[in-house]
């Protein structure tokens, strides 16, 4: 597993068009809440709460932010934030516990990362960026011996929920976890008129769907967050379950990036 998921040989072999690497300095921080800002609030119209053109939070000192540059020009072209569940005792919780009652999960064995606020510069979506961030998870989930992730993927409600209560009512048949791995959402999804989500074809989004085929489930309701007007639903990953053959995939995506 730890060959597998230790991706650092394939940064070495030739130069790259980009790379992933944990922020060191304030300065690459705050330049991963800009980027957060322009793509949640600028084009998803979220309702942040941060201070000027930052997305920030209580949450973000207590994170490792893991980003991905362009090796050219040193510009942050994707992000996300690590949070361990020893950091997260000492942040007073996870993120998810503001939208989910997750009891059931605190005694999740051995070390635990959350995963949040991924995004990606729109300029760059159609290349490699989102497979090097990943590149760059693996890599933090070897190193530190992580046993368990979790965090939330979204769907947009921009239809008023028909796609996200078609796409529940996939995963609901197939993508379930036990009942013991349950959280509870803090805020329901809207209803929408029976059997409306059956005219749906519910293509997943990216990150749901590179979730799944890593081999997560799917803990339960989703969460219905007005201040992005989307549905989030409660991910979880145990580590030594992970599909090797879609980690590869990722790998070798990387090793041309």
């Amino acid at each position: 597993m730890s060959a597998l998921l230790n991706p650092a040989h394939l940064q070495e072999e030739k130069p790259k068009r980009m790379h992933f690497e944990l922020a060191s300095t304030l300065a690459d921080i705050r330049a991963s809440q800009e980027l957060r800002y322009r793509v949640f609030a600028g084009e998803m119209g979220a309702q942040l709460k941060g201070e000027g053109n930052l997305d920030q939070d209580h949450f973000d000192p207590y994170c490792q932010h893991l980003l991905v540059k362009d090796s050219k020009t040193g510009a942050i072209i994707a992000s996300t934030r690590l949070l361990t569940n020893k950091q997260a005792a000492k942040a007073g919780g996870y993120y998810s516990e503001s939208e989910f009652e997750m009891s059931q999960l605190h005694d999740l064995p051995g070390r635990v990362v959350e995963i949040g606020r991924t995004c990606v510069d729109p300029n760059y979506r159609a290349g490699a960026a989102i497979a090097v961030l990943w590149s760059g998870l693996a890599d933090f989930i070897t190193q530190f011996k992580i046993d368990y992730l979790f965090g939330c993927a979204s769907i947009a409600m921009e239809d008023g929920g028909m796609q996200a209560q078609a796409i529940m009512k996939r995963v609901r048949q197939h993508a379930f976890s036990d009942d013991q791995w349950r959280v509870t959402p803090k805020v329901e999804l809207p209803a929408i008129p029976a059997g409306a989500e059956d005219v749906l074809s519910a293509p997943l989004p990216p990150l749901l769907k590179a979730y799944l085929r890593l081999g997560a489930r799917i803990c339960g309701e989703a969460y219905y967050d007005a201040d992005f007007n989307c549905a989030d639903l409660f991910v979880l990953v145990k580590v030594d379950e992970m599909d090797s053959a879609y980690t590869r995939h990722f790998l070798d995506r990387v090793s041309n990036a």
